[in-house]
């Protein structure tokens, strides 16, 4: 249903079942699954793809050319996956000429007053909670929790099953299944809770401890660690993720807490 006190370009591309509520803005080069809900003035701008069920708030704006002074009004997008919630406020901007697109996954609950940035890539079950922001082509893996406020800069990396506490800054990268906190942001242990809440065994968390036991050990730096890891702990998907995202990273991981 769309609301005769909406306006909606004649080019959008709206499926029949979606909800489109009063005074809510649809531009031009748009599509909108079936079952999502725009909700009164939420504003869904050019080069916008949402998917299905997914609900986008009042004042939440959608597909926004980029804060980025490189951007020439290429033409980019901003998708949106399936069944994710954009709350009040939120803004997700689309792509640049660099990656051409700012993906936002499935199941992701994008809090109000939430900023992701032009080229960013969200995967799945992301929870970026209030006042969080992300800067140009921030990549967040499956499972994150970005707590409120929490301040990313540009290029940064978080690896899946991460959780950051509200109010960090990060400005290198978080590899997987840990806790991120303090000023300046610290490894601060594993998120062995939301770990267990996934289905993760007994035996897969105390194999990821012992990994990060040996990754900060103040007896190595970074590289010496990974070293010793391929070389003393069993092989395991687990060990393999780790590895590879600390081996991938341009910016360097967080740093041992004191």
């Amino acid at each position: 249903m769309i609301s005769p006190l909406a306006y909606v370009h004649p080019d959008a591309h709206i499926d029949p079942t979606a909800d489109i509520g009063p005074f809510a803005y649809i531009e031009d080069n748009v599509e909108i699954g079936a079952g999502t809900r725009i909700m009164a003035n939420a504003s869904v701008m050019h080069g916008s793809r949402i998917g299905r069920d997914c609900t986008v708030f009042p004042s939440a704006v959608v597909g926004a050319i980029p804060q980025d002074l490189k951007f020439r009004g290429e033409e980019t997008l901003a998708i949106i996956g399936d069944r994710t919630v954009i709350r009040e406020c939120a803004t997700v901007h689309r792509g640049t000429a660099s990656k051409g697109q700012t993906v936002v996954g499935s199941d992701c609950l994008i809090m109000a007053y939430s900023h992701v940035a032009h080229d960013c890539l969200l995967h799945d079950h992301i929870i970026m909670s209030n006042a969080t922001q992300l800067a140009g082509e921030v990549v967040v893996e499956d499972y994150a929790i970005l707590g409120g406020g929490t301040l990313v800069h540009q290029f940064s990396h978080i690896g899946q099953h991460v959780m950051v506490q509200g109010g960090t800054r990060i400005n290198k990268d978080v590899p997987p299944f840990v806790i991120a906190a303090r000023d300046p942001v610290q490894y601060c242990g594993i998120n062995s809770v939301g770990l267990a809440r996934r289905g993760f065994s007994r035996e897969q968390v105390s194999a990821i401890q012992d990994i990060y036991r040996m990754i900060y050990s103040p007896l190595y730096n970074i590289s010496q660690a990974v070293e010793h890891v391929l070389a003393e702990l069993p092989d395991s998907e687990e060990r393999a993720l780790i590895v590879e995202f600390i081996q991938s990273s341009p910016r360097g991981i967080i740093r041992g807490s004191l």
